[in-house]
């Protein structure tokens, strides 16, 4: 059964989901997991992108948009992808998604990420945590410090 984990966090900044996103992604991939990593639009998915390149110096995380261009070889070799929407057309074991909804298609995952960060994102994730509790999955929450600059 899927293992949910929420992550709370104390950062605040613009873009904090965003980038514990990127470190959690550099982890899991460091670990040998392939992810995908759902965005609520095709815009973020694109910022998220962008952001997989810059957002440590000296980090590197092979990536790609989630889409019908990429052909089989580059398809095979890409751990990590990044949609939006529809159910992803490939098998991953970690799904972190920065949706306010909880993805139809998430129990085919192993584990899924939760990532909250604000008060105005506390409200959609305590939603999300009841449904996940109300359908039996285990839960997590860990509380995460701002970070060292």
């Amino acid at each position: 059964m899927t293992r949910v984990d929420f992550y709370v966090l104390e950062d605040t900044a613009d873009q904090a989901r965003e980038r514990f996103a990127c470190r959690l992604v550099e982890k899991a991939w460091r670990l040998k997991h392939k992810i995908y990593l759902h965005a609520a639009s095709a815009q973020e998915a694109q910022r998220v992108d962008q952001l997989l390149w810059t957002f440590r110096d000296g980090s590197f995380v092979p990536h790609a948009l989630e889409s019908g261009a990429l052909d089989d070889t580059l398809a095979a070799a890409t751990p990590v992808r990044i949609g939006s929407g529809a159910e992803p057309g490939f098998d991953a074991d970690l799904l972190v998604n920065l949706d306010r909804e909880v993805p139809l298609f998430f129990s085919r995952f192993e584990r899924v990420a939760e990532i909250v960060a604000g008060e105005d994102d506390k409200a959609a994730a305590r939603e999300r945590f009841r449904f996940y509790r109300d359908r039996g999955y285990t839960l997590e929450y860990h509380q995460i410090g701002v970070p060292r600059t």
